[in-house]
């Protein structure tokens, strides 16, 4: 299984809804076992900076590559991206 982590830092606070609405789109993608959007509950000690995290759990690379390849993940990047500052990615295998 991959987990799929994505922060997002928003370039203006009155976008990060707009923001978590739109990736909210990415869920009817039929690849993943488990997404969800979330807003960061900013309590970290030592940054803030991120503004909203998408989590998804995918049975392996082809499921991810296929997500990624869906017509709903290019229009819903077009329209996020722009209210964006930041995006980080990251794609972890699940221990056994």
């Amino acid at each position: 299984m991959i987990r799929h982590i994505v922060f997002f830092s928003v370039r203006r606070k009155e976008d990060v809804e707009a923001v978590r609405s739109g990736l909210q789109d990415l869920g009817k993608i039929p690849h993943s076992k488990h997404f969800e959007v979330t807003l960061n509950t900013k309590v970290d000690l030592f940054s803030n900076a991120i503004d909203v995290v998408v989590y998804a759990e995918f049975e392996d690379e082809a499921a991810l590559a296929a997500y990624r390849a869906h017509p709903i993940y290019a229009d819903t990047t077009s329209k996020v991206k722009p209210l964006r500052e930041l995006r980080y990615s990251a794609d972890v295998v699940a221990a056994a």
